[in-house]
């Protein structure tokens, strides 16, 4: 999709509707609970005022959704069905494709460049991904010798709880309500309190394409208010939860005292890239550890936030660096010549701005709610080093062996991705089989892509993975059903 010029995307941030209440058994309702100011980050100015939910929303969402799924008009649809209804959402995300992308921007701060070319095609992707994917996955039987039949089948779980984060709110909500609607499931959405647009007007989408009443609502409001009762509600059967680690131990706290419900967790990470002497090509080397560090304003999970490389090319590979980011600039999200865009909320600048100081290679400071990418070099015990700062802000350590190098990028808490940057196919795997993460990319960053499951290791995930036919798995429940086949009267086996 071609881009359109900063005048151009101001006009069409003019024209929006901005949805402001939460959507309950296919239509829009106030919320029970205080209004909830929707702040561009990047002009402080209050674009939306939503009326929040809090305990009583949160029970007649999970009354609706339960009804819808017991009556089976959707979990016993033909899953080529269910495909159709989601193709439909589809089409509609990609005829409002540039609404969704503006109200993104707005309400995140990202840059717009960012939702026009990666997070709204992405999220309709992933909805088609799955959408085709429903119809196509086999059930299994088990070598039950001739006496018997064993059938192992697929049903989906119930009513779940997707609880999303606020760095990539549309493409976030792709990832679970793609395979959870697909699977059967009625899904409760909880958008982060910063972010709850674009999930309201895709749920509105949805009932216009044919999601039955019931089957996905979206309950804006903050985590006392919404996360928390979703969490203890024992009418809730799963929470798919992405964001911060410290609030993924509430919900397996939330669980243990209520139901036991299923929780998947896909938190935080501070992810190594891996940069031997060996590597080729540093250009381009660069390209993409820039891109890993500073894509998203580092707002990411998945962000190569510690650069551990070989002392004999950390220089020329620094120099390279530093070129590249002259090209990246940061500013207005609805300028499209800008690649970072600003930071969601104060309260998480603030936080930022801890792990700034002066010593930087590069950047270093705030200029209001924007940070520019930022380097430093550090030692392993340096709080840099350790703490994921879920921002603009690169570490980088030196190594002198294929060993350090290993020790280090597994010396942490987290689990979730890493890079590994060598000409040597040999070593590349070695270190790919031994940096205990959940996806390792050789010679470029990434996260595998749509078909590809996604999660981590330690504190980075917990109880299945995103994306791929994998991510089915987490929104169903394998039963087996055992046929016995002797006849009553002889015993022997029938046939």
């Amino acid at each position: 999709m071609d881009l359109l010029t900063r005048d151009e995307y101001a006009a069409i941030a003019v024209q929006l509707d901005f949805p402001k209440t939460a959507f309950i058994d296919a239509k829009f309702k106030k919320g029970s609970g205080d209004t909830l100011p929707t702040v561009n980050p990047a002009t402080g100015e209050i674009i939306a005022e939503i009326h929040a939910c809090g305990a009583d929303d949160v029970d007649l969402a999970v009354e609706k959704a339960r009804t819808a799924f017991e009556r089976g008009y959707w979990s016993k649809a033909h899953p080529s069905e269910r495909k159709d209804v989601l193709i439909r959402l589809a089409k509609l995300m990609t005829r409002n494709r540039r609404e969704l992308a503006v109200m993104e921007s707005l309400d995140s701060g990202k840059p717009i460049r960012d939702c026009e070319l990666i997070d709204v095609p992405e999220a309709i992707s992933t909805i088609k991904w799955h959408a085709e994917a429903v119809d196509k996955i086999y059930d299994q039987t088990a070598p039950g010798g001739d006496d018997a039949i064993a059938m192992i089948v697929r049903e989906p779980i119930g009513v779940v709880a997707a609880v999303l984060p606020w760095n990539f709110p549309l493409l976030m909500l792709a990832w679970k309500i793609g395979p959870a609607l697909a699977s059967g499931c009625s899904v409760i959405v909880k958008p982060a309190e910063q972010t709850s647009l674009t999930a309201l007007r895709v749920a509105e989408l949805a009932a216009e394409a044919g999601v039955p009443a019931g089957v996905l609502q979206v309950l804006p409001g903050d985590g006392p208010a919404v996360g928390e009762p979703l969490g203890r509600h024992p009418g809730i059967d799963m929470v798919s939860f992405t964001g911060s680690t410290e609030t993924g131990r509430r919900f397996l706290r939330y669980s243990a005292d209520s139901n036991l419900k299923k929780v998947v967790l896909e938190c935080g990470g501070k992810n190594p890239a891996v940069v031997l002497e060996d590597a080729e090509n540093l250009d381009l080397v660069a390209e993409h550890l820039v891109n890993a560090a500073f894509w998203n304003m580092g707002e990411n999970c998945s962000a190569n936030s510690r650069l551990i490389v070989h002392e004999a090319v950390k220089a020329p590979l620094l120099e390279r660096m530093l070129a590249r980011l002259r090209d990246w600039r940061t500013g207005d999200p609805l300028d499209p010549v800008n690649n970072l865009g600003a930071i969601v909320d104060k309260t998480h600048l603030k936080k930022i701005k801890s792990f700034l100081k002066k010593d930087a290679v590069v950047g270093g400071k705030a200029d209001g709610p924007f940070v520019p990418p930022t380097i430093y070099e550090v030692g392993p015990s340096h709080r840099l080093a350790r703490e994921e700062v879920f921002g603009p802000v690169l570490s980088v350590l030196t190594v002198s062996s294929d060993e350090e190098a290993v020790a280090l990028a597994n010396d942490t808490d987290y689990g979730l991705t890493a890079s590994v940057f060598t000409a040597n196919a040999r070593r590349a795997i070695s270190m790919a089989r031994s940096i205990r993460a959940g996806t390792v990319t050789v010679n470029c960053y990434g996260e595998g892509d749509i078909s590809t499951p996604f999660g981590g290791y330690k504190q980075s995930g917990f109880g299945g993975r995103d994306n791929g036919v994998h991510a089915h798995d987490q929104y169903t429940e394998l039963k087996t059903i055992w046929i016995d086949l002797t006849d009553p009267a002889s015993g022997d086996a029938v046939g």
